[in-house]
């Protein structure tokens, strides 16, 4: 499932990669209620194995995840077969500036979210970098 450019969320799967629970089912609920479809991994590995077999349009990083850890998932991805599928990087541990910069460097990572992340910011980063419009917006006025 590719990102094809068009407005319909429905049309859209992304990842959601986190090895906290509550932090999965937040950002799932999220995207789910912006229209948009999911799939779930906890680790490095089964992030990867996912991305490869679905082919997301968008995937949420956590960088702080069991072996491989979020930075090893990202260069990993850079590979031919998922180096065009955006990320976007999720951390609860502070970063400095330097470090930020160095990951945005990265030509899959889009942009990077601290933890907590406001449920609008991340509603609003989803149709941003997918170029859809939000699930309420899509539907027709009734005649």
């Amino acid at each position: 499932m590719e990102n094809t450019g068009s407005g319909d969320p429905a049309e859209k799967l992304v990842l959601i990669v986190d090895d906290d629970d509550s932090v999965m089912e937040l950002f799932d609920f999220i995207a789910r209620k912006e229209g948009f479809k999911t799939v779930k991994a906890t680790s490095g590995e089964a992030a990867i194995k996912t991305a490869r077999l679905v082919r997301p349009a968008l995937i949420l990083l956590d960088l702080m995840l069991p072996k491989p850890g979020g930075f090893e998932v990202m260069r990993e991805l850079q590979g031919e077969d998922t180096s065009d599928i955006p990320i976007v990087i999720v951390t609860g541990r502070y970063m400095d500036r330097s470090t930020l910069e160095i990951i945005k460097q990265e030509p899959n990572v889009k942009d990077f979210l601290e933890k907590p992340v406001e449920p609008q910011v991340l509603a609003a980063l989803l149709h941003s970098l997918l170029k859809t419009c939000a699930a309420s917006a899509m539907k027709l006025p009734e005649t």
